[in-house]
C-alpha cells in the first residue's frame, strides 16, 4: 500500500523535461516522489519526428534520452526537481553520461517557460560558483520543443525489470560518482527509536509535536530567529532535513525554508484537520510530524516549508564533521539562490 501523495487530476499541473543520460536512471529518481503524477521516458531535442529507440541510439536524430515529469507545483516545485536532477548527473561530461557515450546521452534541461529557464540557469550558476567541479559545466539549458515517449518496454523499467535495471545502474558508475561528489547520505542508517526511548529522551513539547502532530507557539521556539550557518536534522531520527542556506524570515514566527536538503527525504500528506486542507510534512524514516508546506514562499521554489522547531535539532557548520554530517558541508559553500518577494 502506497502512502505517496499523487495528484488525482491534471488540473494546475506543470511539466518538467530533463535529459541526464540513460532515461531509466533519471526516471527512477522521480517516479515515487510526492506530488508527481507521471514520469515518462522518451526523446527530446532532435529533428526526427516519432523516432525509435534504435534511431536515437544511432546518434543521428539529434534527440537526447529524456524524461518528462507531470507534477503539482503546490506539492513539489520545479526548483526542487531541478535541484534533484543536478545531483543525478555529471554536468561536466560533454561526451555522454557515465558508461553511455554519444550525443544521445548528453545532459540538458529543456525549459518550458521563462520561469523554468531562470531557475535552471540560477542553479547552473550556483554549481559553477560552488567550486564543487574543477571542469566547466557542460549541461545545456535549451528551450523545449518536442517530446516523444519511448517504447512501452522502457517505461518504469526500474519496476518492470528491477534485476536488469539495478545491475546496469551499478555497473554504469553513476552511483559511485554521486556518492563521491555529493556524499553518501546513507539514509537507511537513520532509524526511529522505540516509543519508550522517545518518551525518555524528548521533551514533552517535542513528543507532542513529532508524535502527536502538535504545534508549538510562534515566536517562542528555538529556531524561528536562528541565523547561524548549519543544518537542521530530525530530532527523533537525526536524518538531515533543512539547510540554513534555504532558511528565510517568513514573518510567521516559525522556522521557514524554501526547500529541504533533498525532497526525497520527506513525506507529504493531505491534512484536513483544523477545518482546512493543508499539506503536512513528515520525515521519511523518523515519521516525525514536522509542519506544513505552503505555496506562498519566495523564489525559486515559491514554497514555504513552515516547520516546528521542536521537530528539529540544529547542528552548526563547525560541528557538522564531528556529528557525522561532514558529507553535507558542500551545501553551505555557496550563497542561497532564493530571494524574498
Amino acid at each position: 500500500m502506497t502512502t505517496r501523495f499523487i495528484p488525482q487530476t491534471n488540473k494546475d499541473l506543470d511539466t518538467a523535461t530533463f535529459a541526464g543520460g540513460c532515461f531509466w536512471c533519471i526516471e527512477s529518481v522521480f517516479i515515487d516522489l510526492d506530488g508527481i503524477k507521471q514520469v515518462t521516458s522518451g526523446y527530446s531535442g532532435g529533428h526526427v519526428k516519432n523516432p525509435t529507440y534504435e534511431e536515437v541510439c544511432s546518434g543521428t536524430t539529434g534527440h537526447l534520452e529524456a524524461v518528462q515529469i507531470l507534477f503539482d507545483p503546490e506539492i513539489i516545485s520545479y526548483a526542487e526537481l531541478a535541484d534533484i536532477f543536478w545531483r543525478q548527473i555529471d554536468p561536466t561530461d560533454n561526451g555522454g553520461s557515465f558508461v553511455d557515450r554519444g550525443s544521445q546521452y548528453l545532459s540538458a534541461i529543456f525549459y518550458h517557460n521563462d520561469r523554468q529557464k531562470n531557475i535552471a540557469e540560477a542553479f547552473k550558476e550556483k554549481l559553477v560558483q560552488s567550486g564543487v567541479f574543477d571542469k566547466p559545466v557542460a549541461t545545456k539549458i535549451v528551450q523545449f520543443t518536442d517530446f516523444y515517449p519511448a517504447e512501452d518496454y522502457h517505461q518504469q523499467y526500474c519496476k518492470k525489470n528491477p534485476v536488469r535495471y539495478y545491475s546496469y545502474r551499478s555497473a554504469s558508475g553513476r552511483d559511485l560518482y554521486i556518492k563521491a561528489v555529493w556524499g553518501d547520505v546513507g539514509l537507511e542508517k537513520y532509524k526511529k527509536p522505540k516509543k519508550e526511548e522517545l518518551k525518555r529522551n524528548l521533551t514533552d513539547l517535542q513528543y507532542q509535536v513529532t508524535e502527536q502532530c502538535g504545534t508549538e507557539p510562534p515566536f517562542h521556539n528555538a529556531y524561528w530567529n536562528n541565523h547561524q550557518a548549519g543544518i537542521y536534522v530530525d530530532v527523533v531520527s537525526g536524518e538531515p532535513l533543512f539547510s540554513s542556506n534555504d532558511k528565510f524570515d517568513s514573518g510567521t514566527g516559525w522556522p521557514s525554508f524554501t526547500k529541504p536538503i533533498d525532497p526525497r527525504f520527506l513525506v507529504k500528506k493531505k491534512d484536513t484537520s483544523s477545518l482546512m486542507e493543508r499539506i503536512e510534512v513528515r520525515s521519511k524514516n523518523g515519521d516525525s510530524h514536522l509542519g506544513h508546506v505552503f505555496d506562498d514562499g519566495p523564489t525559486p521554489t515559491h514554497l514555504r516549508y513552515c516547520i516546528n522547531s521542536a521537530s528539529l535539532r540544529f547542528i552548526p557548520k563547525e560541528e557538522m564533521e564531528k556529528e557525522g554530517y561532514g558529507y553535507l558541508l558542500w551545501i553551505l559553500k555557496e550563497a542561497p539562490i532564493h530571494k524574498s518577494e
